[in-house]
């Protein structure tokens, strides 16, 4: 811990992501508290002093408090960071409410889009804590097990007042770990989300053996169709090309320690949805997948690759399928001639 030791917070989720999110804001932190769900599962983390089931190899610091029970969390704690699987947001964030309402600000590190309302988490929050809650999105290639093991690492930090950015770029900066502040909340988390998405479509490429000129054409195209989704719903173009948008991208599509990539790998090389689910559990882009494709089409933007995903993923098409159609498309425009 750093000589100038800031007030507690407490991260929510105890999975790799929130564990290794816990141990970034331990560098700074005079206490970090770390919630997750399964009682018995804290138990064994406070222990043990390890999170065995998703980072069985890093030991955390005395001062990392391991909670069962929100309630217990002390008034002085005011800053929150969400790590729970992104579906499960609205709950959490109503059980925060209810149990520790000194809570006075949230930063979201999940992705995705809610299951039935296509909305991003920002505006969960909005809807659940008020309109004008201090909310910010935490955004980029970060893969949890390398950020736990204090391999450098950068990250976007989206936040909606000057305030809250600046306590998140002190509480998350480390020699090994880099905050990058933005205002833009909507394009850091339809990015974030999004890719989940196109890592899907990548890992499905790859598995089918189609090849690194494949793989880099949807990563592009891919790309093209975030940034039309993102700048639709207000995001800045910009955005799309730093750390909550390539580099995620780059990171989730081409690396095996992403879930999302996996899951593609499993289909695209003949293993049945319900299988690869089994064998890789959470797999955010399943449930994003369609929200996006529903939220495109309200908005009447193009996402031809998304939109394969998720005919994949409801088992309309096979994976090969998927490809043919996007193949046969017509000839596109990518940049116009000027007049």
């Amino acid at each position: 811990m750093s000589a100038t030791a800031l007030p507690p917070a407490v991260v929510l989720g105890a999975g790799a992501w929130g564990t290794a999110l816990a141990l970034v804001l331990a560098y700074r932190a005079e206490r970090v508290y770390l919630w997750g769900r399964d009682a018995e599962a804290q138990r064994r983390i406070a222990a043990d002093r390890v999170n065995a089931r998703y980072l069985p190899d890093v030991r955390l610091p005395s001062h990392i408090e391991i909670l069962e029970d929100l309630a217990l969390l002390p008034a002085e704690v005011r800053t929150a960071v969400l790590v729970t699987p992104f579906q499960s947001t609205r709950e959490v964030l109503s059980r925060l409410r209810a149990a520790a309402p000194q809570v006075a600000r949230i930063a979201c590190a999940a992705k995705g889009l809610e299951a039935g309302t296509h909305l991003t988490a920002p505006q969960i929050v909005a809807e659940v804590c008020g309109a004008g809650f201090p909310v910010a999105v935490l955004s980029g290639p970060n893969f949890a097990l390398e950020v736990a093991q204090g391999l450098p690492a950068a990250i976007t930090v989206a936040a909606d007042t000057a305030d809250f950015g600046a306590e998140l770029l002190e509480r998350l900066y480390s020699p090994r770990f880099r905050p990058y502040l933005s205002a833009d909340l909507t394009g850091v988390a339809i990015g974030g989300g999004v890719k989940n998405v196109l890592a899907i479509a990548a890992g499905i490429s790859d598995g089918l053996g189609l090849g690194a000129n494949c793989r880099a054409a949807l990563i592009t195209r891919g790309l093209a169709e975030i940034t039309r989704l993102g700048t639709a719903l207000g995001g800045r173009p910009e955005t799309f090309m730093g750390l909550s948008g390539l580099g995620d991208v780059v990171l989730t599509c081409t690396d095996d320690l992403s879930r999302n990539r996996r899951f593609g790998l499993a289909i695209g090389g003949g293993q049945s949805l319900a299988a690869a689910r089994e064998e890789i559990g959470l797999v955010e882009g399943l449930v994003t997948a369609g929200e996006v494709v529903a939220l495109a089409a309200r908005l009447g933007i193009e996402m031809p690759i998304a939109t394969q995903v998720a005919a994949t993923l409801r088992g309309d098409v096979t994976p090969a399928e998927a490809v043919a159609a996007l193949m046969s498309r017509e000839p596109g425009v990518e940049a116009r001639h000027p007049h």
